[in-house]
């Protein structure tokens, strides 16, 4: 099968298929790396499809690069369900993993975040790869809303009663995407870095989530109608995802950031069944998500560089302080 008959049976399959993850949709990819900047690993068998893996493809410098489109949190392998025996289950998976990379384009660098629901990355480590364990932080059930207020931390319960009772804050009914672009530009200047991701760029994917009832954004606002805080919030069938926080600088201390967080939660609950921090490296970062009363949970970051070239150049890098 030619690449272009994959993306086009993939396209056939996402179509009915719920469990595919949001990241990995072809409707998100098209979004963030263009309708040409993607492409898929996918084996099917009588009919069925047992596996598949979208990839961002991109040539950059010279060199051909396996690597995520901005605010695309992981790709990586799916697997249909299909019974049987563990030892049988997990020997099949072996075979998928590695006709799914045997796929891929010609590539001199490969960086992939797998979810958390991918989990064996044995059949690469064999191959050669190399993997870093990293963590997100998981509700894995917004059925009990009582429950996930009483999990919370006693500090964060404090903040989003004191945004609620002392800065008499109210979560904005009609949110635009222009005041969330505008909230995470304060935030990242505030931390002296640029936006990762332009203005545009935010437009463009928000598009893509309304058309398909993919997103909410909860900004929370004073009486005088100042915007505090707010989250922009993505979800598939099961799950809402974390995927864009900001704040007014000079808002900081009103606690808005703890009620946007909890009034998403309480917002997904109605929709899904899980909710994902997208969790963080950074230390402040993953305290916060994790006062929320989420399970920390891993993920795997599997990468390879075949090519001697960009070795050799990353080499330089390093040297130079520059990586």
């Amino acid at each position: 099968m030619t690449p272009a008959a994959r993306k086009a049976r993939y396209r056939e399959f996402c179509a009915t298929e719920t469990r595919i993850p949001l990241f990995s949709r072809p409707w998100w990819l098209d979004a963030v790396a263009g309708a040409d900047g993607w492409q898929v690993s996918l084996v099917e068998k009588g009919g069925q499809v047992l596996a598949t893996m979208p990839y961002v493809y991109r040539k950059r410098a010279g060199f051909r690069l396996v690597k995520h489109a901005p605010l695309t949190s992981w790709l990586g392998p799916w697997f249909a369900e299909t019974g049987g025996k563990p030892a049988t289950r997990l020997g099949n998976e072996h075979e998928l993993i590695a006709e799914l990379y045997a796929q891929l384009l010609p590539y001199d660098y490969l960086q992939q975040q797998w979810g958390p629901h991918a989990g064996n990355w044995l059949p690469l480590h064999w191959a050669g790869f190399r993997q870093t364990t990293r963590y997100t932080y998981v509700l894995p059930s917004l059925a009990d809303r009582d429950a996930l207020w009483a999990g919370l931390q006693e500090n964060v319960r404090r903040e989003v009663r004191k945004a609620q009772s002392r800065a008499g804050l109210v979560i904005d009914p009609a949110p635009t995407i222009d005041e969330m672009i505008r909230l995470a530009t304060l935030t990242y200047a505030r931390q002296g870095r640029p936006l990762p991701y332009s203005g545009d760029f935010l437009r463009r994917l928000d598009a893509a989530c309304v058309a398909n009832d993919a997103r909410s954004i909860v900004i929370a606002r004073d009486g005088e109608g100042r915007a505090h805080a707010g989250v922009y919030i993505v979800r598939d069938d099961h799950c809402a995802y974390y995927l864009v926080g900001g704040g007014d600088p000079e808002l900081r201390k009103s606690g808005a950031t703890s009620l946007c967080m909890w009034s998403a939660i309480v917002e997904a609950s109605e929709k899904v069944q899980r909710f994902d921090f997208e969790g963080s490296m950074v230390a402040p970062i993953e305290r916060f998500f994790r006062g929320f009363g989420a399970v920390q949970t891993p993920y795997f970051r599997v990468s390879r560089m075949p090519s001697m070239l960009m070795r050799l150049r990353q080499a330089l890098l390093v040297l130079r302080g520059k990586d």
